[in-house]
């Protein structure tokens, strides 16, 4: 079974992404911000990590170039929605999402993901960043 680990300041996607991926047979853990994922990581490698960017503690693209460095063979996919607050002001094609994105791609990410997403959107990504290795 492969492992997941979850680095999502928001419990509510933290645990809709934690369902969503237990359901698909993944075996996952979550943290609530990039340090505290580093330790879950540290502690025990993940074959896969999905981190949202904008997160207090730990920005989540420092998080992305620590885990490139530290641990070479974990695939990665970044998820953000722009830093944008409430429904009303979320906004999925703004500059800033693009701009997040784009600074964990260079970071290292091999998968992106805009929030909202859909459970399929999730498992396409995880494809995404494992079609080159034998994570699957």
């Amino acid at each position: 079974m492969k492992s997941v680990l979850i680095i999502e300041d928001e419990a509510a996607i933290r645990r809709t992404l934690t369902r969503v991926l237990e359901r698909a047979g993944y075996s996952v853990r979550s943290a609530e911000n990039g340090a505290e994922g580093l330790l879950e990581l540290r502690a025990a490698e993940a074959d896969i990590v999905i981190t949202d960017i904008i997160m207090p503690k730990m920005h989540g693209v420092d998080a992305i170039k620590t885990i490139v460095r530290e641990f070479s063979r974990v695939r990665i996919i970044a998820i953000s929605g722009g830093g944008n607050f409430g429904i009303t002001a979320y906004k999925p094609d703004a500059i800033t999402t693009s701009a997040y994105l784009a600074a964990a791609r260079k970071a290292g990410a091999h998968a992106l993901l805009t929030k909202p997403f859909r459970t399929e959107d999730v498992l396409r990504a995880i494809t995404e960043a494992t079609k080159d290795t034998s994570v699957h």
